[in-house]
């Protein structure tokens, strides 16, 4: 059983991955984090010699490796879903929640964080817009399950995931 969390930047995909794997006795991984490990560079460095298509290839590749475990749960980047290959990934390889934030929220938890390559170029609210706008659809397409995040602690969102992933498994 692989639990995958998709969403946006700032929907709070590491900390409730992390609250869930702590509960349900999984390992936790994040691709980020994995790709900095198999780099040695952190995801800006990356975006800024390679762009986002080097970045992306990256990606695909970790979340091939990470698919490949078993009783994982898995933050995935939010642009992961970008690619028909890792959502077929994602879809057959575990049960996907996307988390749904609003934009409002995503701008207030990404507003002190320097490490977010695509908001580095211009107005952080008409980019998360933006990126909602291309993104969404894709979203909802792989997702198992949609979880609205807006006006809930990340407790409470993994607490509503796992009573979903604990009603059929």
């Amino acid at each position: 059983m692989n639990i995958f969390i998709v969403g946006p930047m700032g929907s709070g995909k590491s900390t409730v991955g992390k609250i869930i794997a702590n509960e349900l006795f999984l390992s936790f991984l994040d691709t980020d984090d994995e790709i900095e490990k198999s780099t040695g560079v952190s995801i800006d460095w990356i975006f800024d010699l390679e762009g986002e298509e080097g970045f992306r290839k990256r990606e695909s590749a970790i979340l091939g490796d990470l698919a490949e475990k078993n009783s994982i749960v898995l933050s995935t980047g939010g642009g992961i879903i970008l690619s028909d290959a890792n959502r077929d990934l994602l879809s057959a390889r575990g049960s996907v929640f996307y988390l749904d934030t609003p934009i409002d929220i995503q701008l207030e938890r990404t507003s002190k964080d320097q490490d977010r390559p695509l908001l580095k170029e211009g107005d952080p609210a008409k980019i998360l817009t933006k990126l909602h706008k291309e993104r969404e659809s894709l979203y909802q397409s792989v997702a198992d399950h949609i979880v609205e995040t807006a006006s809930k602690s990340s407790q409470e969102v993994a607490n509503e995931i796992i009573k979903l992933v604990k009603s059929y498994g």
